[in-house]
């Protein structure tokens, strides 16, 4: 009889295969404790309001008592998120971590007066404020603040505004649950020939299949369901869009892009040279899809055959600590410092390493500014894409190490923007590091098409989808009707650019404006093609430099949120109002994209 192996349950789980919680708490108990204190400390907003502007001490107290409460409250919360992630199934913890949103939202009523009152400061008052001594450590966060002032309503028209929250959310909530819980793909039959449901997980496995009349069914199967809702998704889009529209034009900013922008202080100017970079060096794209045609014996390719690779994988196991190791060799040019601290890490208990019954799926980086950096792992031996996922999270733990030791906790917390700059730079590292080490051409060539696919999904895709949300929006701010049509039409013009005209565009592709979630929460899929883009940029000044390269770019990973985003970037060495960090990534794309044909 055949063995069934079954995940086994948390409790079963090796110790030394976990991670060790306790530089949060060191045990349930002693979080209840903190809990109850985090509670407790919320009445402690009321003594400051309606004072801020009574003198620079008061307003330094406020900041301090807000800032020391939501340390307490990051360290209470990510012990509850963590333990509800080792096993979501397990009733404590999902009231633990209950419990926790619930007093945190009572947290977050309690010091909502903070900012309207800072605003209301006079501005010569405000001045001096910001030259005492005693709000210098809060001197940039009042300037972060006062930067809304121009974007910030009279208390009437803020209340109207906050009244809409709930309302203005509605078209995200269809979506979703037109999306996740509606739209039905029924079965398609795979390679082996067994009926497998289609969704939306599955029809990503399906485009890797290598059979190609798998790939194809799974396709039109897939968009038939979009197509037959394709007026209700363009409602629900457009009714989206409408309401980024009206909240830039109701706070004064001169667009819906400029209003998403704003918080991260970055111009306008770099989303347009993204999408003006990628643009000019799409050749090398359309380069690569006629190499695939060739390579993949295909008359005409269509978007079904550009997921599965071109060859397969060899056949390779890391163990976790050969995982850790290649990792760990691959990094060498961070530093010794650098690579001791996480190889301690990654051999010790920073993670969390296999899966188990019920755990939470995927993988990520979590801690708080007083914990170890705790990253969640799935972690199968098997897939080489593990290996990448490990040295990717490492890099955001990383980054959060460095900056929690270098940062007061105020300035700790780095943005988005700059979140996955630092994990995807390892990617790079170990994906130079492998190829190095192939052992012939056919390994060396599948870990190139692995790299080129990586670029294309998350440069070029990622500014495709860019383009499509700001040309959308702007014709919305031109007063122009966004129909079922006229988002096929703009997303068609998008498509044939972008893919070339040698490549078969199904009429069904039209459709995808309207399966993307980020569609419906816009103008945030650019920082995944800039965050690559700087991450390759700043690999190759870092390997081909020398100490003061690696010294810029370690005090990136210090910085935290200590300036702008841009700014933290262009002293690690990469100016991203520039073209040129896109373009040396798409000039790294083109490159591998000739060596791979060489290799096929």
């Amino acid at each position: 009889m055949s063995k069934v192996k079954s995940l086994p349950k948390r409790s079963e789980v090796k110790t030394s295969d976990t991670w060790d919680l306790s530089s949060l708490f060191v045990d349930d108990a002693a979080w209840e404790v903190a809990f109850k204190k985090f509670e407790a400390q919320i009445p402690g907003y009321e003594q400051f309001q309606g004072k801020l502007g009574d003198s620079a001490a008061t307003l330094a107290a406020c900041l301090k008592f807000d800032d020391d409460l939501d340390r307490l409250a990051d360290n209470v919360g990510t012990y509850a998120s963590l333990k509800t992630s080792e096993d979501t199934s397990n009733s404590d913890y999902q009231r633990m971590m209950g419990r926790f949103r619930n007093v945190a939202s009572k947290a977050g009523q309690a010091g909502s007066y903070i900012r309207p009152e800072i605003m209301s400061i006079p501005a010569a008052k405000m001045q001096t404020y910001l030259a005492s001594e005693e709000l210098k450590p809060f001197k940039l966060v009042l300037e972060r603040v006062l930067r809304y002032k121009a974007h910030t309503l009279t208390p009437g028209e803020e209340n109207l505004l906050a009244m809409q929250s709930e309302m203005s959310g509605a078209t995200n909530q269809a979506f979703s649950q037109l999306n996740n819980a509606d739209l039905k793909f029924g079965f398609v039959k795979n390679e082996h020939g067994e009926e497998v449901e289609l969704s939306h997980a599955s029809f990503s496995a399906f485009l890797h299949s290598p059979n190609r009349d798998v790939r194809e069914a799974a396709f039109r199967q897939y968009y038939k369901q979009f197509q037959a809702h394709e007026n209700t998704l363009a409602a629900i889009l457009g009714g989206s869009m409408q309401r980024d529209c009206y909240y830039a034009k109701a706070r004064k900013y001169p667009s819906a892009l400029e209003h998403a922008l704003f918080p991260d202080n970055v111009p306008k100017s770099v989303y347009d040279n993204l999408c003006a970079s990628v643009r000019k060096n799409l050749p090398a794209v359309h380069r690569y899809y006629d190499l695939r045609r060739r390579k993949m014996n295909l008359d005409h390719i269509h978007h079904f055959d550009t997921y599965v690779p071109i060859l397969s994988e060899r056949e390779v196991t890391h163990t976790w600590d050969q995982a850790v190791k290649v990792v760990m060799e691959s990094l060498k040019p961070l530093g010794s410092e650098y690579c001791a601290v996480l190889e301690a890490g990654l051999s010790g208990r920073w993670c969390d390493r296999y899966e188990n019954q019920g755990k939470r799926s995927g993988a990520f980086s979590s801690g708080t500014y007083d914990s170890i950096p705790y990253i969640l792992m799935n972690y199968q031996p098997t897939v080489l894409d593990h290996v990448f996922t490990l040295t990717h999270e490492a890099g955001h733990s990383m980054h959060s190490y460095n900056s929690a030791r270098n940062q007061p906790h105020v300035y700790a917390n780095y943005t988005i923007f700059v979140a996955e700059v630092a994990s995807t730079f390892n990617e790079q590292l170990l994906s130079k590091h492998l190829m190095a080490q192939a052992r012939d051409d056919k390994e060396r060539a599948y870990l190139i098409n692995r790299e080129i696919d990586a670029i294309r999904g998350t440069i070029i895709r990622q500014t495709m989808f860019a383009e499509f949300e700001r040309d959308a929006h702007a014709e919305i701010e031109k007063g122009e009707p966004l129909t079922v049509d006229r988002f096929k039409e703009i997303y068609r013009s998008l498509l044939n650019a972008y893919f070339g005209p040698e490549f078969a565009i199904d009429s069904e592709l039209e459709l995808e404006c309207f399966r993307i979630p980020h569609f419906y929460g816009a103008f945030y899929v650019y920082k995944y093609a800039t965050g690559l883009s700087a991450a390759i940029a700043l690999s190759e000044r870092v390997v081909s430099g020398g100490k003061a390269e690696l010294d810029q770019y370690h005090n990136f990973l210090k910085g935290g949120c200590s300036k702008d985003p841009l700014d933290l970037l262009r002293d690690a060495g990469v100016d991203m109002e520039q073209p040129a960090a896109v373009d040396t990534a798409l000039a790294r794309f083109s490159k591998l994209v000739d060596e791979l044909d060489s290799l096929l």
